[in-house]
């Protein structure tokens, strides 16, 4: 898994697409594509603006479904291709993240937080089980999986820091601070007790990672950004 350089004010081209990271508190990426280019796939509230001759279409996940469904989970994925330029964002403040993944590698993301990836990538799911799950992320705990090959570019709120575990290394993250990892890093929900002597002291949650492999973080965690979400909604 190749991670490419993302900071704001550049260009690279993959693919038959040429990709330009734009601004500084909530970038922008401009996608230019042409009828040589491989179609790419992305959520529809993300999309920013387009080039007419841009051509959207809707497409079907069919695999998993019914599960997809009961999830809360995309179940059609929006498409565009042709010639011109189309434009992605998000609605806070972040960084974004493009990987270039080679044939069968897989990278695991927050659900939700995928910006767009080439139609070559492989698409899917799976879920967090765990009662600590629910406590956190409020209808369960969803990952996106995409396999390569193909570009997946993906958005974090806030900064992202990455770290890459050495087998066996482990780490403690927030739950809502998590936003990407590589399929070897194994993930497990661990309990905190702190305690305070007379006054008996509380517990938490952490997700606990075991290297080796790469995991992206993001300081401002997913739950925040759905409280400044919402707050902006009343």
């Amino acid at each position: 898994m190749k991670i490419v350089e993302t900071k704001q004010n550049i260009s690279n081209s993959y693919e038959g697409l040429s990709i330009e990271i734009e601004g500084e508190l909530v970038p922008i990426a401009t996608i230019t594509i042409n009828a040589s280019s491989r179609p790419i796939f992305f959520e529809n509230h993300t999309l920013l603006w387009r080039d007419p001759q841009v051509t959207i279409t809707a497409k079907v996940l069919s695999k998993g479904l019914g599960k997809r469904i009961l999830a809360g989970l995309p179940v059609i994925i929006t498409q565009a291709q042709g010639s011109g330029k189309i434009a992605f964002s998000r609605e806070a403040t972040g960084q974004f993240r493009l990987f270039e993944l080679g044939d069968g590698e897989q990278l695991h993301v927050r659900e939700h937080q995928f910006l767009f990836a080439t139609d070559s990538i492989e698409y899917g799911y799976y879920r967090v089980k765990g009662i600590t799950t629910l406590l956190f992320g409020g209808t369960g705990f969803f990952i996106d999986t995409f396999k390569g090959p193909g570009i997946v570019t993906v958005y974090g709120y806030g900064n992202i820091l990455e770290k890459d575990l050495e087998a066996g290394e482990q780490i403690d993250v927030e739950p809502g601070a998590f936003l990407y990892k590589e399929e070897s890093v194994k993930m497990e929900l661990t309990q905190i007790q702190a305690k305070s002597g007379f006054f008996g002291g509380q517990s938490f949650f952490l997700n606990r990672f075991t290297g080796p492999g790469k995991l992206g973080i993001q300081s401002m965690t997913y739950f925040q950004h759905l409280a400044q979400t919402e707050q902006r909604g009343t």
